[in-house]
């Protein structure tokens, strides 16, 4: 245990949470996280697109996507790495930027905890922390459990992809 599990508590009236077991192994999964190249083939649910992401892997570094959806209306998400702790925790926002700048607006902070399962998989649990239950009631309309699942299927397959050309 370190000290980032003793400080949160999972919520289930402000929080959405998505838990599998993937059959990617732990350092791919990670790399799928934390590298722009690969952040870009999965991260937003198809036929949205990622055309960009900025990554800085260090608490205070940026966490930026551009989310392009099927009509061409870009959506830029700029936030800050709280956490990171390789190959098992990154946690960020959207309500602090780059340097821990407030950014004015806070949607979610984001956990993403990775352990292995065995040689060839990975427990993934993904969880939305919402301010209120009105913004994670928000959240969920907005298509949470099959967005973030279709997100995480896209990693797989794409990871998947990496891993056979390797």
């Amino acid at each position: 245990m370190t000290a980032t599990d003793s400080v949160y508590v999972f919520n289930p009236d402000l929080d959405l949470r998505l838990e599998r077991v993937v059959p990617v192994p732990l350092a791919l999964v990670w790399q799928a996280w934390t590298q722009p190249e690969h952040v870009t083939h999965w991260f937003t649910p198809a036929p949205w697109t990622t055309p960009h992401s900025e990554i800085d892997l260090r608490p205070g570094g940026i966490f930026r996507t551009v989310m392009r959806s099927p009509e061409g209306e870009e959506h830029d998400n700029v936030g800050s790495f709280l956490v990171v702790e390789p190959q098992r925790l990154l946690v960020f926002t959207d309500a602090l930027g780059p340097g821990y700048r407030p950014t004015g607006s806070a949607f979610m902070t984001a956990r993403i905890e990775l352990a292995a399962e065995g040689a060839d998989s990975t427990r993934y649990v993904a969880t939305a922390i919402h301010k209120d239950t009105e913004t994670r009631d928000t959240h969920e309309k907005m298509g949470f459990s099959g967005g973030w699942s279709t997100a995480l299927d896209q990693l797989v397959a794409y990871m998947t992809e990496v891993r056979a050309r390797s």
